[in-house]
């Protein structure tokens, strides 16, 4: 494993990319305090429906090795401080590759580590852990890899050809911040509903709740998208949002489930980024500060 990967978080993508690279090309790396067994050992079911057994082992700091790439796959939220508590254990060289939902976290990171090759991915990869040792790749899709700094541009192509190796759908792009955009309209239009409702990602699109509120949403993302230089509009982006929720039926969104698991979500990356942004801005942003603060609520009470 001369060059092989290092994967920050073992959550349900994390798994998913270390059993689609080839064996022994990636390892799991623990975070500050966390005592793992030798192997992470688990069952992925597969697009096709097969069940195949994965052990992927633990690697400790720093690596007899220098690493290909570190994927980081923890919640926005855990990134920065997981790396901030490995990062002087990791080769200054080493493509850290961040995988969080919504936006805020990658810049955070970014502005920490700014001659480190720092690089985001977003993804349309379904992926979801029903049990604690069961992983099921829910849907093909996509990941899109863009640079966050200089050092990102240089590290870019290798890392691709890293991830290439998983079987996966891999795209370089010169403009990861729209792709990372995209993917939040996506996230915050779809996520909350799901989250406040508790239901699967389809089911939304006849509640009250999301008949109210959907269009707020997507106009407050339009003021804000179209005042950062990505020209859209609300009725654009609600389209976009329905048909990844009725592509995505019967899908439970990852905010749906860390509410489920009393777990804390991403909201203040996604929703709450968007209010945050607009009203540092002057832009009126209360929609979503409402399914900000109501997410809150339900999961402080949960």
């Amino acid at each position: 494993m001369a060059s092989g990967g290092l994967i920050l978080g073992a959550g349900s993508l994390g798994r998913l990319w270390a059993a689609c690279l080839p064996p022994g090309a990636a390892a799991f790396v623990s975070r500050p305090g966390q005592s793992p067994s030798l192997y992470c050992e688990y069952r992925l079911q597969t697009l096709q429906g097969s069940s195949v057994n994965v052990s992927v082992p633990w690697q400790s700091l720093p690596a007899p090795y220098t690493p290909a790439a570190l994927l980081v796959a923890t919640k926005a939220m855990h990134a920065l401080p997981a790396l901030k508590g490995i990062s002087e254990s990791l080769p200054k060289s080493t493509p850290i590759v961040l995988f969080q939902n919504g936006l805020g976290s990658q810049q955070a990171v970014a502005e920490a580590f700014p001659k480190r090759p720092v690089i985001a991915a977003t993804t349309t990869e379904g992926a979801n852990r029903p049990q604690p040792d069961v992983v099921v790749h829910a849907g093909r899709g996509t990941t899109w890899v863009g640079s966050l700094n200089a050092a990102g541009n240089e590290a870019l192509t290798p890392v691709v050809e890293f991830l290439f190796n998983s079987g996966l759908q891999v795209e370089a792009t010169a403009d990861i911040t729209l792709r990372l955009w995209q993917k939040l309209v996506i996230n915050a239009g779809i996520n909350p509903f799901t989250a406040l409702l508790d239901c699967p990602n389809g089911q939304i699109l006849k509640q009250p709740l999301y008949l109210k509120h959907i269009d707020g949403v997507c106009e407050e993302l339009a003021r804000l998208m179209n005042h950062e230089g990505m020209l859209t509009n609300a009725s654009r982006l609600r389209a976009d949002i329905e048909v990844v929720a009725r592509a995505t039926t019967h899908n439970t969104s990852s905010m749906r489930s860390d509410v489920q698991n009393g777990r804390a979500t991403e909201i203040d990356f996604i929703n709450g980024y968007v209010a945050h942004r607009c009203e540092a801005l002057n832009l009126a942003a209360p929609v979503n500060r409402m399914l900000t603060e109501q997410v809150h609520s339900i999961t402080n009470n949960h």
